[in-house]
This record gives C-alpha cells, sequence and structure tokens, in this order.
C-alpha cells in the first residue's frame, strides 16, 4: 500500500462515516480486513509514521486550545483523530498547528478531537485476519519528549500569544 492508497482509505471511511471518529474506525477495519495482512501493515506503517511525526509540542498546543486542556492521553487520541481528518487537514496542521483555525470547518471538543479508535483499526483487523497481534512494524519509537521547544500548556497567555488564530477562533 502506497501513501495514496492510504489517505483513500481515511478519506472514503471518514466521508462515510460522516465525520463521526468511532465509525470511521469501525468503517477503517471494515475496509482492512478485505485485504491481505501485509497490505493491512503497510497501512499500519503509514499510520503509526505519521502518528510519531505528529508528536510536537507545537501541535500539543494546538490540541489544548481545541480540547480546552490536553493529558498525555488526550493528545495522543488527537492525533489519531487529526489523521483520520485527511491530508490536507493532517499535514497542515503538522507543519503550522495555528493553521488548523482555517483547515477545520468546526470543531466540537465533545466530539472532536477523539480518534482514539482510529488508532487501533489496523490492529484488529490483522487480529481478524490472522489470530494474531500485529507484529513489531520496524520503525523506529516515538521519541521520549515531543520535538520542538517545551512550553507550559495550561499558560493561557503563552497559548493565545503562540497560537493567535486558534484561540481567537476555538477560545475568544
Amino acid at each position: 500500500m502506497d501513501e495514496t492508497e492510504f489517505w483513500e482509505l481515511i478519506d472514503a471511511t471518514r466521508e462515510a462515516a460522516e465525520g463521526d471518529a468511532e465509525d470511521q474506525a469501525d468503517l477503517l477495519v471494515d475496509r482492512l480486513v478485505q485485504l491481505d495482512p501485509e497490505r493491512v501493515l503497510d497501512f499500519a506503517r503509514h499510520f503509526e509514521s505519521r502518528y510519531n511525526r505528529s508528536y510536537t509540542w507545537d501541535l500539543w498546543g494546538a490540541a489544548a486550545i481545541l480540547l480546552s486542556g490536553a493529558s498525555d492521553d488526550a493528545f495522543d487520541y488527537f492525533r489519531c483523530w487529526l489523521i483520520g481528518q485527511g491530508r490536507e487537514v493532517f499535514e497542515g496542521g503538522v507543519h503550522d498547528p495555528d493553521h488548523l483555525a482555517e483547515l477545520l470547518e468546526d470543531f466540537d471538543e465533545e466530539v472532536d478531537g477523539d480518534g482514539e479508535d482510529l488508532g487501533y483499526a489496523a490492529d484488529e483487523a490483522y487480529e481478524q485476519l490472522t489470530g494474531a497481534e500485529t507484529p513489531d512494524l520496524g520503525l523506529p519509537d516515538q521519541p521520549a519528549e515531543p520535538l520542538g521547544t517545551p512550553f507550559d500548556l495550561e499558560d493561557e497567555a503563552a497559548l493565545a500569544e503562540r497560537f493567535p488564530r486558534l484561540w481567537e477562533r476555538f477560545r475568544e
């Protein structure tokens, strides 16, 4: 599976789920079990590499604004959700998290931002196909600390200064 196929699966399932991350994860599992196990592992590698690449302080700050605070777990689930939003939103958000103010049509912290189930879709599909757990994907581990310059995620003045567009649109 190449990158284009990966994003096509993400887009097709998001559209069919009408933006509901839990439904998207279920649809993704349904689509993945139609593939052979190696292609499911390819999908898992694409997902995991993007998940690891999105482990940055700036993106965590953006998540903190959108979610009105973001614990470690909430940030993990946010990154899965962000991948589920498709290539344009994901890449734009990783490149410039403040740009999410323009990339996201809406954001309701009660229903958006939690893509935990998306993070397990490939594992679930692989297990259904093979009866075994997903093997090591051969990717580097996520860094021990987020990339970038650390800052206090609870400092509202710092968040507003660092992410003015997100702050204005989603917090004021």
